[in-house]
């Protein structure tokens, strides 16, 4: 029976590590983006961590792979259980702070495939502690799979697909896309709410400054703030979150006004994306200026999109010569409409048609 249950351990736990790895290493990019909030101050405050995001990003995702199948397999299973048992306790820490405080709303586990509260997320992970720690007590079952030589094979075939994986999809684009921005949706039909769909249910708080503390009153304790209370400031606390529709952030603004319902019904639409147009990649923003020439030749309307400040857009039409305009859309959701900066999208009234990194502009299909 314990061999029984081993086993399953074994089976369970590393087909979960290595599909939770793969999905990560699909999109290492947005799972860095995941960690930069981890390290960011209302979190952790590591802001030293931030630059080096991807990095460790790529590093974990990589070794969960790595270490998912080595557990399969049996290889060298004493360092791979301790190692696991490492990885998903430091998990489950940051899942707990993450459910318990709710400063991070999605872990980021299963990357855009499969979306995950804290709690459910927290929940996974002790599920897999519990598994992980059966194999801990029962190292001695867990047995190599096959000869020295093949056990090392695989090992380091696994090693370097991975890390080829990996510089393929930070090169190109994820070899599948699971945002709400992939190649076939429509972005109008992305941003309705469905009717009769759930609404958040909010509490405003209402901060007063009474005998020199600030304290917190709802709208039902108003009559019973007392006269000389200071009010300070209103903040609004979610009591249950209602429905959020796949895209809710999107807006093309421009002086004051938001032109995305006309740019969604244009037939022709090119759309740069540059999220920070100083972190832009110098040579792939020289790209879409030439693409730009060549786009309205043949009807495409041609514009761009940035969380950048209007001083860092004027800096970068003077670099760069740009001859389109660029309007304000936010940095996250910028981020998650693709994942190089920049990349260029083409629309057809607001259908997503093609995709493409900016080293793949040749690929394009005008």
């Amino acid at each position: 029976m314990k061999n029984i249950i081993t086993q399953f351990s074994r089976i369970f736990v590393g087909i979960l590590f290595i599909i939770s790895g793969l999905i990560k290493l699909n999109d290492p990019v947005g799972f860095s983006y995941k960690l930069a909030e981890y390290f960011s101050e209302p979190v952790f405050n590591m802001p030293i961590f931030i630059p080096l995001s991807l990095s460790l990003a790529l590093f974990l995702v990589i070794l969960e792979v790595v270490l998912g199948i080595m557990l399969l397999i049996g290889y060298k299973s004493k360092f791979t259980i301790w190692s696991l048992l490492i990885l998903i306790v430091l998990f489950t820490f940051l899942t707990f702070y993450s459910a318990y405080f709710n400063v991070v709303k999605d872990c980021g586990c299963f990357g855009d495939a499969l979306k995950l509260t804290p709690w459910q997320s927290f929940t996974k992970d002790i599920v897999l502690l519990f598994f992980i720690l059966v194999l801990f007590f029962n190292k001695k079952l867990v047995k190599p799979l096959f000869p020295g030589i093949l056990q090392n094979a695989i090992f380091i075939l696994s090693i370097l697909a991975c890390c080829f994986m990996g510089y393929w999809v930070l090169n190109h684009l994820p070899i599948i896309d699971f945002r709400p921005y992939k190649v076939g949706n429509n972005i109008q039909k992305g941003m309705r709410i469905p009717d009769g769909a759930q609404k958040s249910v909010v509490e405003m708080i209402f901060i007063y400054k009474v005998g020199g503390v600030e304290k917190e009153f709802t709208e039902k304790d108003l009559m019973s703030i007392p006269e000389g209370a200071v009010f300070v400031d209103r903040k609004d606390k979610v009591i249950s979150e209602g429905y959020v529709s796949p895209i809710h952030d999107f807006t093309m603004e421009k002086e004051d006004a938001d032109y995305k319902d006309e740019f969604l019904q244009e037939p022709k639409l090119i759309m740069i994306t540059a999220y920070d147009l100083d972190l832009a990649d110098a040579t792939g923003m020289q790209k879409v200026e030439k693409l730009k020439q060549q786009a309205v030749t043949k009807g495409y309307k041609v514009v761009g999109l940035t969380a950048s400040t209007p001083e860092k857009l004027e800096s970068a039409k003077k670099k760069f010569n740009f001859t389109f305009d660029f309007y304000f859309c936010d940095a996250i959701t910028v981020k998650t409409i693709e994942r190089a900066n920049p990349s260029i999208i083409i629309l057809d009234k607001g259908t997503v048609t093609q995709k493409v990194h900016h080293n793949d502009i040749d690929q394009l299909k005008l």
